[in-house]
């Protein structure tokens, strides 16, 4: 028994002396003192020996532990110099690697913006469904069913009478139904149309507004509007109504902006005619009162929308939608 702990020990030893680097080292040790090592399986086998010779071989196997244990740790001291040196050549007065940074969208920018603007004269944030039924997307907003807006050219269709919402509209049908006026709100979100571009895409942003109360005209849509203008590039941007038409306003009106590229001198992104249509917007249809039970002779409002993507395009001078989905460091780290 004595003699197979000295030969143990001494086996041990002779394998130090002959280690060339710290991993050979640790196969070592593992070897000896590990859970399955030649000593640890000595000592849980010291229960096998006759009663008389178990004190004797667990103090000469604890002994012989304690004397490798040492002798292992010197052993690893012979090579931690070798990581000082190499740690030595490292000059710790040299500046750190920056961390890039990440930052928001210039999509989520401009919306945030926007609602910024429009939240501080007054406006609330509403939110709904991306996938809304024919009726709140186009029916309850006198969308007539021969409307081509319904056509499957220019919707996504989930199903006969379920659909991808085609703009942030649907939520003025919503809110109206469930509040009574006052009302005063905000409506951005996604929406989707079967399009793809230079200066269209299946998914893109829109913001949509609406206010209904007593005595509303067309003069508080202008004021609103040229605020939100000013606001949103700045006080020397010229803008124009223009008469248009849409089924959920009347009179309905697109809104131009002097282009901010030419400044109305005429270049490729105004098409030479100095102007570039930013929004729409109109005064309510009597039409959408009466399918929410509004008083139509009592309460009038505007409504206005418009995309997110356009009015960033415009305040950045960028040419083509598709960069904003492209996931190009070298074009978002500008923002």
């Amino acid at each position: 028994m004595a003699n197979n702990l000295d030969h143990i020990h001494q086996q041990a030893l002779k394998e130090l002396e002959a280690v060339a680097n710290s991993h050979d080292l640790q196969n070592i040790s593992v070897r000896y003192l590990g859970r399955k090592g030649v000593l640890t399986q000595f000592l849980r086998n010291i229960s096998k020996l006759p009663v008389e010779q178990r004190p004797v071989a667990g103090k000469k196997a604890n002994e012989i532990k304690i004397l490798l244990e040492k002798a292992f740790k010197e052993a690893t001291a012979k090579f931690e110099p070798q990581n000082e040196a190499k740690d030595a050549e490292i000059d710790v007065s040299l500046p750190g690697r920056a961390f890039a940074c990440g930052a928001l969208h210039p999509i989520t920018q401009i919306n945030q913006q926007i609602c910024d603007i429009f939240s501080k004269i007054g406006f609330d944030i509403a939110e709904g469904p991306e996938i809304e039924s024919d009726y709140y997307n186009f029916e309850a907003l006198n969308f007539p069913k021969d409307h081509p807006a319904r056509d499957m050219q220019d919707t996504f269709f989930i199903s006969e009478d379920i659909v991808l919402r085609t703009h942030t509209s649907p939520l003025q049908i919503r809110t109206m139904e469930k509040q009574s006026p006052p009302v005063r709100i905000i409506m951005p979100g996604k929406v989707y149309r079967c399009d793809s571009d230079l200066t269209h895409t299946p998914m893109f942003h829109q913001v949509e507004g609406l206010l209904v109360d007593d005595d509303i005209s067309f003069g508080d849509l202008k004021g609103i509007l040229t605020t939100f203008i000013h606001e949103i590039f700045d006080e020397q941007t010229r803008l124009r109504f223009r008469p248009s038409f849409f089924p959920f306003t009347e009179p309905s009106a697109e809104v131009d902006i002097l282009c901010v590229i030419c400044r109305g001198q005429g270049c490729r992104v105004c098409s030479h005619t100095g102007w570039i249509e930013i929004l729409g917007s109109g005064m309510v249809h009597p039409a959408l009162y009466e399918n929410v039970g509004y008083d139509a002779d009592r309460y009038t409002g505007f409504a206005f929308g418009m995309g997110v993507e356009r009015i960033a395009m415009l305040k950045y001078g960028i040419d083509d939608i598709r960069k904003f989905f492209e996931n190009d460091m070298r074009f978002l780290a500008q923002f």
